[in-house]
């Protein structure tokens, strides 16, 4: 019997990294559309050490890579805050997540916050609640799949705006100058007018 994991082209995780609760998303691509694998949170809180929640972050996300196979890693990115050690804690926290993708050698993106809620709501100032009523749209979810914590959806959403982000088209830009388009197209000039084009 196939793995179930087997009919997407492309498992994307997203980590929305935390010192109190870790949340965590799985986005199955398959035929080029994004649905849920998996979703949920990881609570640190009731760990008084720091380096434990440390750890317990380092295992779960670990645990998480060897379940969904993901192909790559999607993770929000730091954000400047007015308290230096949350700061330094969570960024401690990312750092771990990070480590525990690259030690399965999952590439890693990241996203900051502000580009997250643009690409899933339009609106860069959007509230986490706004966020997850979106994605319950966008992703076809009913409302009892909905997780209890948006550090959930939050993490959802980092996967789905890397779905995104990497599934732009590529933009092929001309020439720099006619100097330039000389250079890449030799054969297409011909007696100083250019080749496979008509007069008027």
């Amino acid at each position: 019997m196939d793995h179930p994991l087997k009919k997407y082209d492309r498992i994307i995780m997203g980590i929305d990294p935390g010192t109190c609760v870790m949340g965590y998303g799985v986005l199955g691509i398959a035929s080029r559309r994004p649905e849920v694998i998996v979703m949920g949170v990881v609570r640190l809180n009731k760990l008084e050490s720091h380096y434990k929640r440390l750890n317990r972050i380092y295992e779960r996300v670990t645990g998480l890579c060897e379940q969904y196979l993901p192909d790559e890693l999607a993770i929000e990115a730091p954000f400047f805050g007015k308290n230096v050690q949350s700061m330094l804690k969570l960024g401690r926290a990312q750092g771990v997540a990070m480590a525990a993708a690259l030690s399965r050698d999952i590439p890693i993106s990241e996203y900051a916050p502000r580009l997250i809620k643009m690409a899933v709501s339009g609106n860069g100032q959007a509230s986490k609640e706004q966020v997850a009523n979106m994605l319950r749209h966008l992703l076809g979810l009913r409302q009892d799949q909905m997780p209890d914590f948006l550090d959930a959806t939050d993490a959802l959403a980092v996967a789905l705006t890397h779905f995104y982000e990497t599934s732009k088209p590529s933009v092929d830009k001309g020439p720099k100058s006619w100097a330039d388009f000389l250079a890449k197209n030799p054969g297409r000039v011909v007696g100083g007018s250019i080749a496979g084009t008509k007069k008027s």
